[in-house]
């Protein structure tokens, strides 16, 4: 396996690393949200699972962003001024509309209100799809050059590239 293939390897281990943890607590306060998760007898929004995705999704967009600008991503310096946030966030709403449209078929389509329903659509189905493009469009449209800073994966070490800006003419 080559350096790049390795790098890619690493970026990719490391951003789902970041969204697990994210998906976990976007999944627990969905789920309290929409079920009450054995706390609440009437859930705050129960009848409103699509906002309680978004609120949830919000909260684990933020932790996302964090984990992935300074870990998954460590390496790579962001190609926009200020710092990829406003890209981040389009992109994450855009592919939040992903896991919304299987929960909207699952509840309106095909009439399924129960928790595992909801889980299986939005935390299953719409969040395999969102993270593969997530993935993608965070790694090509938000950090997308490469730094080459020295790391650490694993036991191995990455030496930093030459300085070429110095001139061995003279």
């Amino acid at each position: 396996m080559g350096p790049r293939s390795r790098r890619l390897l690493d970026e990719g281990m490391r951003f789902l690393a970041v969204g697990g943890a994210a998906t976990i607590v976007a999944f627990v306060l969905f789920n309290f949200l929409v079920h009450g998760l054995l706390v609440l007898d009437d859930p705050w929004l129960h009848g409103h699972p699509t906002i309680a995705y978004v609120i949830a999704n919000t909260v684990g967009m933020w932790i996302s962003y964090h984990g992935t600008k300074t870990w998954a991503f460590q390496n790579r310096a962001s190609a926009h001024p200020d710092g990829g946030v406003t890209m981040y966030v389009v992109i994450n709403v855009i592919t939040m509309t992903l896991p919304i449209a299987c929960l909207w078929v699952s509840r309106h389509a095909l009439g399924l209100t129960d928790a595992l329903s909801d889980n299986i659509a939005a935390n299953v189905v719409g969040l395999a799809l969102g993270t593969g493009a997530r993935f993608y469009l965070f790694r090509r449209l938000v950090f997308a050059v490469p730094s080459y800073q020295h790391t650490t994966l694993a036991g191995t070490v990455a030496e930093p590239l030459p300085d070429l800006s110095e001139s061995t003419d003279s």
